[in-house]
């Protein structure tokens, strides 16, 4: 039960920094038809403005500040690169944020040095909020969890229940009526997109002193929030969320199973020889294959519904 209730925490923790990862890319995606492959480098960024201001003015003042700092950048990114490659489709947007991608980190290079900086969790929320079972369990994990579900709350409230989102959502599907009734569709394009950057922004100010801020930090989730967005549904906020949970709490047991796969397959009652998958397939303890699963789950995804949990675009 210990072992449960703990990697449960953990996970839907990791889960939702995940989703905080995601739901930009997925609104940028939902709103504009773009799937930013730069997506991650703006986590990165927001990580060391984060880090900067805090040295500065103190973590929660950087906890607003780094995020708007990243939004206006990607919002400047869009108004003058990504809009002028639109016209020429989806393969073009794809390769200019690929390029960008790889501007940025050597900037952050350039600027930050090559190895991590020491960008800690705030005095503050330094310490366990509870403890479960004799394990303890850190107030800041809490803190990024009430973030990630503030965030979703804060979005679907924007999307669903405001004029701007109303706004954001018709100059998707009907751009003329919406520049008819006196509306600027390239300026509300930008500042999705902005916006979007700004909640990877903000993924990485929560993130960044939770795991480690160096200039790998990109490509270390790069690949698994285009997991989440593809498993989830290309454009779905909630299919994103629910991928999120799944792909986080799915990946934290996994690491913390200490097992042969032969075993782990025995005790739900599988019974697999050598001759069926290979002596040293079945010798893998689950922890050592864990890194992999989410990305077969992508797979399986792709085959048998590739639309996602709660997709319905096919673009």
């Amino acid at each position: 039960m210990e072992f449960f209730a703990i990697s449960l925490l953990n996970g839907v923790s990791y889960g939702l920094l995940l989703f905080m990862l995601s739901s930009g890319l997925t609104l940028i995606f939902s709103m504009m038809g773009v799937l930013n492959f730069a997506h991650a480098s703006f986590y990165m960024l927001g990580a060391y403005f984060s880090y900067t201001l805090t040295g500065w003015l103190g973590f929660w003042a950087a906890l607003v500040l780094a995020p708007v700092g990243v939004g206006i950048f990607g919002a400047l990114f869009e108004r003058y690169v990504l809009r002028r490659v639109h016209q020429y489709g989806h393969v073009a947007e794809l390769l200019i944020t690929f390029g960008m991608s790889y501007i940025m980190l050597e900037l952050v290079q350039l600027v930050w040095g090559r190895s991590s900086v020491d960008y800690r969790v705030p005095a503050a929320l330094d310490g366990p909020l509870f403890t479960l079972y004799g394990t303890q369990f850190p107030m800041y994990r809490a803190f990024m969890m009430a973030v990630a579900l503030s965030m979703l709350a804060a979005l679907w409230l924007l999307l669903t229940r405001s004029r701007v989102g109303m706004v954001i959502q018709a100059a998707l599907t009907h751009p003329h009526m919406v520049e008819a009734l006196g509306h600027n569709v390239p300026r509300v394009f930008m500042l999705v997109f902005g916006g979007g950057c700004a909640l990877a922004g903000l993924a990485g100010v929560i993130g960044g002193n939770a795991f480690v801020t160096e200039p790998g930090m990109a490509a270390a989730v790069g690949g698994i929030i285009f997991v989440v967005v593809v498993v989830g549904g290309m454009g779905s906020l909630g299919g994103a969320f629910l991928a999120s949970l799944l792909i986080g709490v799915l990946q934290t047991f996994a690491v913390a199973v200490d097992v042969s796969i032969q075993s782990a397959l025995h005790s739900v009652g599988m019974s697999v020889t050598t001759e069926t998958f290979g002596y040293a397939l079945l010798k893998l303890k689950v922890s050592q294959v864990a890194p992999i699963l989410p990305y077969l789950l992508l797979v399986l995804m792709l085959i048998f519904r590739p639309k996602g949990l709660l997709g319905t675009r096919e673009d």
